[in-house]
């Protein structure tokens, strides 16, 4: 079965080339690579050096530096003469855009140089062009006339290169071929490997950056069926998800988008790209690596022999609808109160139940919770919308059966002679088979709902092989993801649940998500920052938007305004649009194209000045940034997507 990865079921590395970066080995088994970006002018010395030297400190294995034009690729001289002087020989990549004679300068300096196929030789205009085949060979003859020198340089002077693919990058050749697909991703990334490949130059590392993690892992996946088709070989990988924000949403795509790709044993580095000083990009890219230093041991998975859904493409899972969960519903959130005794109504806060006794009412949050998970029955009436799933034994007890829902495992539900009406809760784990007799009785019982979960160490993919299985046997419930994390800090749970879920959500598995923390004291994260992070997570992964959507690229040398605190006082008055997807940008480069999908664009485009979009369009052009703010919501009122606070 050609697939993405060794095996569906088996943790094992993606073999890839070897690729030398100084003295830096990537790729071919080597431990996955760390990596980061400065976020200072590069022609400022010694501010770069410095935080470049902050960078190390912290853990990054390359560090990338910004060289729009000629001039900061000649400064990145000093900078490296610099930082070798100070003792410190991590290797040095310049990042390209635009500029050919900038990366030839940069690779007889530094170790590396990162070129974007979708604007190295291209131009992107947006604009709609037709070709007959010989003048699309005569323009890929053109990149090969253009990007030969770069070729021959990195040959004589030992630098490797990272042909990074950028989703919204893309050239208008090859959006107007291949469209804004995975696939254009591939095609922009191998025309240049193909020309690398004849003038036998193999010092290549690949990556397919989306700020959609669905379209990043689809990208990821078809370049290397594309290679193995193609080439017979495999080139490393870097992964990242590009503009993925800040705080806690940044953390959590890019571990949806990274760690999906790490599970199946792909990716040879990654950078995580938050709009955040560059240091603190490195501890996360830490949690996410070292979940896999003794991954192989893990408990065997039954193999998978041929697979039921295609992994290039998203497609939910179909299900039946047991009320509110499954079908074309979108999925739903249980909150844990499971060690919690004595539940009031002000516990339910955290899960976006707020209560006023002032007028015995309930106010209910974007992101509140569907479902409560208890070990007790409610002293209270419960809001109109939630419902509450305690154990079987305790549901029998419960008078209000419209509200209270049991939870079987497999062998309780086949003895039990009282059910709901509405739905019952099967808690399953994954390393056991599913009964012989619960799988037939499943395709008559409608009321149904599978809470799958799995303690491998391993787990994804357990869970998955459970998917499968009820994709082949044509089994319809809805499943809801329970997943159970025992991390000692707030990231690491966060990536471990963003991970371990995510990765089935962008496989078009699951109805629902359940998240249960066993940490213990100080390490145990509150029901409100659980709630948070499954919200979070749908939202990332485009199954349940419940909130605003920030696409925030990293600072960099390009960046005209302070990124942080704009981004700040953007998300500070428009945090309360749902839906709404605003991108902000430092500067053209992570512009109109790196917004991909956003509904509104605030883009920096000249010192103090801004551009702002709607989608690829530009409406306001050169407005002082003092005003700018203002001017965007305005535009966004204009175009109806505004709404009161107050409502």
């Amino acid at each position: 079965m050609q697939l993405y990865c060794n095996s569906l079921t088996e943790y094992k590395r993606l073999a890839t080339l070897e690729v030398k970066v100084g003295d830096l080995l990537i790729g071919n088994n080597h431990p996955v690579r760390i990596q980061t970006m400065t976020t200072t002018d590069t022609m400022d010395t010694k501010g770069t050096v410095e935080q470049a030297i902050r960078c190390i400190e912290a853990g990054a294995e390359l560090v990338r530096i910004t060289a729009p034009s000629k001039k900061e690729a000649e400064n990145l001289l000093p900078i490296r003469n610099e930082l070798r002087k100070r003792g410190y020989t991590t290797p040095l990549v310049a990042d390209i855009h635009f500029t050919p004679n900038a990366a030839e300068i940069a690779a007889r300096i530094v170790e590396k140089v990162r070129i974007n196929p979708g604007n190295y030789v291209d131009k992107k205009k947006f604009e709609t062009l037709t070709y007959t085949d010989s003048e699309y060979q005569e323009e890929i003859d053109r990149i090969r006339k253009q990007f030969t020198p770069l070729v021959k340089i990195c040959q004589e002077h030992g630098t490797a290169m990272r042909i990074g693919t950028n989703h919204g990058s893309l050239s208008d050749r090859i959006m107007s071929r291949y469209g804004d697909t995975p696939m254009g991703m591939v095609e922009s990334a191998m025309e240049f490997l193909r020309i690398a490949e004849d003038l036998h130059y193999r010092n290549i590392v690949l990556s397919m950056k989306s700020s959609n993690p669905q379209v990043m892992v689809q990208a990821y996946r078809l370049l290397i069926h594309t290679m193995q088709e193609q080439l017979g070989h495999c080139y490393p990988l870097h992964l990242g998800v590009t503009e993925a924000g800040d705080g806690e949403d940044g953390r959590i795509k890019s571990a949806v988008g990274i760690g999906t790709l790490l599970e199946d044993g792909i990716g040879d580095t990654i950078r995580v790209s938050l709009t955040e000083d560059p240091e603190f990009e490195l501890p996360v890219c830490r949690d996410l690596v070292k979940r896999y230093t003794s991954r192989q041991e893990h408990t065997p998975i039954p193999a998978v022999e041929q697979l039921p859904y295609s992994p290039f493409d998203y497609k939910r899972r179909e299900s039946v609808a047991v009320n509110n969960i499954g079908s074309k519903q979108v999925p739903v959130v249980v909150a844990d109160f499971s060690t919690t005794t004595g539940i009031t109504p002000g516990h339910l806060q955290a899960a976006g139940y707020q209560y006023d006794a002032n007028t015995d009412k309930w106010n209910i949050a974007d992101a509140a919770a569907d479902y409560l998970f208890s070990r007790e029955l409610l002293s209270f009436s419960l809001p109109g919308t939630l419902k509450v799933i305690v154990p079987h034994d305790i549901w029998y007890g419960a008078t209000d059966k419209e509200k209270y829902m049991p939870l079987f495992t497999a062998e309780e539900y086949l003895q039990s002679k009282e059910r709901s009406s509405i739905i019952n809760f099967i808690d399953h784990n994954t390393g056991v088979a599913l009964p012989e007799n619960l799988l037939q009785q499943m395709a008559k019982d409608h009321t149904l709902v599978l809470c799958l979960h799995s303690s491998n160490e391993h787990a994804m993919p357990e869970v998955r092989r459970t998917m499968i299985t009820l994709l082949e046997r044509q089994i319809q419930q809805p499943v809801i993801l329970k997943c159970f994390a025992e991390d000692n800090t707030a990231d690491e749970h966060l990536i471990h649940y963003a991970t371990e879920t995510g990765a089935l959500l962008l496989d078009g598995f699951g109805d629902g998500m359940w998240l249960i923390s066993e940490a213990t004291g100080a390490n145990a994260p509150g029901h409100a920052l659980l709630n948070n992070i499954a919200f979070g997570i749908l939202q990332a992964t485009r199954t349940r938007i419940s909130k605003t959507e920030y696409i925030s690229c990293p600072s960099c040398g390009r960046t005209l305004f302070d990124l942080q605190e704009t981004t700040a006082r953007i998300r500070a008055v428009t945090n309360h649009l749902k839906g709404v997807k605003i991108a902000i940008m430092g500067c053209i480069v992570n512009g109109p194209g790196e917004m991909a999908d956003a509904d509104f664009g605030y883009v920096g485009s000249g010192v103090g000045k801004i551009t702002l979009y709607r989608g690829k369009e530009v409406v306001k052009r050169g407005l002082n940034s003092e005003v700018a703010v203002d001017e965007l919501i305005s535009l966004i009122k204009e175009n109806g997507m505004w709404v009161d606070t107050a409502n």
